[in-house]
Parts: structure tokens; sequence; C-alpha cells
């Protein structure tokens, strides 16, 4: 198969359709679907089992598409690899992380080290404030933040951290007797406002502004620091969620921290400013990627 050949399979297999196959790609339609047919006429078996109704992989095509996706992958990944061996690669990456996130980051970082001599990543803090600031300052180069993030100057890179989330709690709170909390206990409580700084859609996939019933989640009292956050809740004067790393890597006096078992899990990628992308930044995200994200 030529290349182009390789990529209309494969995204023929993703997509399942010619029509979208053929707009992603952008080619015709005939394109893909002579393409399709001289190989299977060249291997002498159907790849896709073709209806007006639907379009599926049999079997011989299943296996093909994993075999050939493997071999893309690696042809990609070298491919990075040489543009980022090019000028600017070899620089240290200041990459902001919340709290003790970087320590579950160490295996990728490890590999990132190994593929590219020269190349290191130091941690940073981000400012719970504003979590974008010390990246468009440039103060960073890339920031790990919980998704979603839809800001028209920064890309989306892959996920690097996948986890579940609790809730902060006094001790003597009576959630604490429980053991676990819902979303929905969220209500009866107040959470912290950390302000208008960030946008209330990224602040929101943490703290929701209701519970899945529907009901208002008050906010307040203000907080600019993890460390003021948790200073309230032990006070009593509120409740907070936060990613499950918090309770792997603290142990703070008067606090608790209960699973929210209702919470869908975060996901957390690798950001940056679109327009400092550089290879030194395409070479980590595509260690990330190749890595596969950190479920603890």
């Amino acid at each position: 198969m030529e290349l182009r050949d390789i990529e209309i399979f494969l995204t023929l297999a993703e997509e399942l359709h010619f029509g979208r196959t053929a707009e992603r790609l952008r080619v015709s339609q005939a394109r893909v679907s002579q393409s399709v047919s001289a190989q299977e006429r060249r291997l002498g078996v159907a790849l896709f089992d073709r209806t007006s109704r639907r379009v599926a992989l049999t079997p011989v095509g299943r296996r093909l598409r994993e075999d050939l996706q493997q071999a893309v992958d690696l042809l990609h990944a070298g491919l990075a690899r040489a543009q980022a061996a090019g000028p600017g690669a070899d620089r240290t990456l200041r990459l902001g992380v919340f709290g003790h996130a970087g320590h579950e980051l160490r295996p990728m970082i490890d590999v990132f080290r190994d593929r590219y001599p020269g190349s290191d990543v130091q941690f940073g803090e981000i400012n719970g404030f504003d979590a974008f600031a010390a990246l468009r300052s440039g103060e960073h180069d890339a920031h790990v933040l919980w998704l979603p993030v839809a800001e028209p100057d920064l890309t989306v890179g892959p996920v690097v951290l996948t986890g579940g989330r609790v809730l902060a709690v006094a001790a003597d709170h009576p959630l604490a007797e429980r053991g676990v909390a819902s979303l929905e206990d969220l209500a009866d409580n107040h959470v912290v406002d950390i302000g208008s700084e960030i946008p209330e859609y990224w602040v929101n996939a943490m703290v929701p502004g209701r519970t899945p019933l529907g009901r208002r989640i008050p906010r307040g009292p203000a907080a600019r620091t993890f460390h003021e956050i948790l200073s309230l809740v032990a006070d009593g004067r509120c409740v907070h969620p936060l990613g499950e790393i918090a309770a792997r890597y603290n142990n703070p006096p008067g606090v608790v921290f209960l699973p929210l078992h209702d919470a869908p899990a975060l996901q957390w990628a690798l950001i940056w400013r679109t327009a400092a992308d550089s290879p030194a930044l395409r070479a980590l995200a595509q260690t990330a990627a190749d890595h596969g994200p950190v479920t603890p």
C-alpha cells in the first residue's frame, strides 16, 4: 500500500462512512472507494462489508487495521523524534502543575529524557486563582490542566493524567462520619469561591454550579490558593471538591477527604500557548501520547 492508501483505509476504518472519510481527507468520495477497491483486489480479500445502510470492517479488515495502525504510530513517533532532534529541541521545559501532580508524571518525564538527551522538564506550581496566567506570560512553557480547556490562544495536547474526585470536609463535619459524599451533598453546603479571573466553564468542570438534580451549589467564602482552601475547610466554613491526588499527598489537620462517588472522572491534559509552539513541546506531547495517561 502507498502511504495515502493506508491513510484512506485507516480513516475509513475509523469513520465507517465514505462521505465523512472523503471530507476529512479532503478528497472525493470516488477516490476513497477506488483506493479501497484497489487494495481489496490486490489482497484478494474484502476489507469492508458495504451495504446501502452501513459500512463495517470484515475480520481481515479489523486485523489489518490493528497492524497498520501500529506501523503508522511507529512512523509518526520516529518522525517526531527526528523533528524534535532539530534546533531548539535540546532545552529545558518549564511545566506548570497543581500540587504533587508532577510526581505522578515522573514515569512519562523519564521516557522523555531518555528519548531526547539534552532535553529536560522542570516543574513549576500553578497559581490556583489564575491557572492560565503563567502560561500566557511565558513563565511556563506548558501546563497540566483538567479538561475541558477551550481557549482560542491555547493548544490542547494529549491527556496525561486521569483520576477521580474527592470532597474535602472538616473532620467533624457530618459527612465525615458517612465516609463518602455525592454531588448532591454540595447543595447543602458552601464551596470555595476562587474568583472570576479564570473561565467559569473551566471552574465548573471541577466545582459545578448545580447538582445533577439541578439544585444550586452555594459559593463562598473566597480563597486563592490550595492551602487557603484547606484552612477554610478545616474551619468548617465550606467543603470543596478536589482531584483525588490531593488526598494521596496531603494529610492536613482537621480535614478529611471523602470519595465523590458520583462525580465523573477528571482528565488532565498538556496545554501550551499556540504561538509558542516549539520542537521541544511537540516532542513532549508526542512522548505523552505514546506513553498514555497515568491512572493512579
